[in-house]
């Protein structure tokens, strides 16, 4: 049977092109390999990661975490504006096959998603967990317990989704979960919606950097990024920092990432989320070798519907025109789904 349009892209919507591109070759059983240790493994090793975890909790007492600085105490249990209670709010941890292909592997990749959120997009595609706060309440030991089962069942990564107003718990879950046999690369995915100044406590602990780059324009952020005016100055700082820490993407012999920054871009209608500037920045302030996954799931979620700019799908020609961008600006490594789902979009969708 034909693929029509809507089939395309309902799919690529969906699973994010999960199934676009083959798994990387088979990799051995023991996993990461043998004599690679994580970061926080040699921070810990040098007895210097307790004191970054308290570093972490003493900017709780008065929150200044993140760019909102609300300064609540949340050691007490006070609510701030991403709204977290005192203990960490867990939705899953699972085994995720959606995510960058090198992050995948054949093993998944370890994801668990924090509830709540510091930025609280109106185009929030997961906002059950972000706007809602669904899930589960956890002790730093249950996360940790959490870590260690991911790395059991084989995931190659510790993939940490919206991490950034519990991140003293993380470092904790983490440091528990080393001592009792963690060995997996911890992946600080993120809103990009940081201080430079937190993110200097988290040198020597995380491995990959997998920030979003949502907009270029603060005039857009402040608009569908609940008044986040300085969004856009703030996360190229924060990008900067992550890539002096890190540097560029590195894989093992059989393709899964050890280390590294990567960079996601979603495409929103109308040109919205600044593609054109978002390329070129990269290019010409990181490197064009910086791993970059332009991508194409947009799609009308929790408020969305009540701004005309975005309220819609994006169309294949705006999808293949930030792929031009990204050409022309001359970023060399772009993730493999982007690339597919150009192929595709230029097969069946219409310009």
């Amino acid at each position: 049977m034909a693929t029509t349009r809507r089939d395309f892209i309902r799919s690529t919507a969906i699973l994010g092109g999960a199934m676009l591109v083959a798994p990387t070759r088979a990799s051995p059983s023991s996993y990461p390999p043998k004599g690679w240790l994580p970061a926080y493994a040699r921070l810990e090793q040098e007895g210097k990661l307790e004191e970054r975890i308290e570093q972490a909790f003493d900017a709780t007492q008065a929150c200044t975490l993140c760019p909102r600085q609300c300064g609540v105490d949340r050691r007490n249990g006070e609510k701030g504006y991403c709204r977290a209670p005192k203990k960490v709010t867990v939705y899953s941890a699972q085994p995720h096959f959606g995510e960058e292909v090198s992050l995948v592997g054949e093993g998944g990749s370890g994801t668990i998603f924090f509830s709540h959120c510091n930025l609280r997009c109106v185009f929030c595609q997961n906002w059950p967990i972000s706007h809602k706060g669904r899930g589960d309440r956890l002790d730093d030991e249950e996360l940790a317990g959490m870590m260690l089962r991911l790395q059991r069942i084989g995931c190659h990564n510790i993939n940490l989704v919206t991490p950034t107003h519990v991140m003293p718990h993380i470092l904790n879950a983490t440091r528990i979960a080393y001592k009792k046999g963690l060995l997996l690369p911890l992946v600080y995915n993120t809103s990009g919606y940081e201080r430079v100044e937190i993110l200097r406590l988290l040198d020597g602990i995380v491995d990959i950097y997998l920030p979003d780059a949502k907009f270029m324009d603060g005039k857009q952020s402040a608009k569908y990024s609940a008044g986040a005016a300085d969004y856009p100055e703030l996360t190229r700082a924060a990008i900067l920092e992550m890539h002096a820490q890190v540097g560029q993407h590195v894989t093992d012999e059989w393709g899964h990432a050890l280390r590294g920054l990567m960079i996601r871009h979603l495409v929103m209608p109308n040109r919205v989320a600044g593609t054109q500037e978002f390329v070129r920045w990269v290019a010409e302030e990181i490197s064009p070798a910086t791993y970059v996954n332009i991508m194409a799931q947009y799609h009308v979620a929790w408020e969305a519907n009540d701004y005309e700019e975005i309220g819609r799908a994006i169309t294949a020609a705006e999808f293949l025109e930030a792929m031009d961008w990204a050409d022309e600006a001359g970023l060399t490594n772009l993730d493999p789904r982007c690339r597919a789902n150009r192929r595709l979009f230029r097969r069946y969708g219409k310009t």
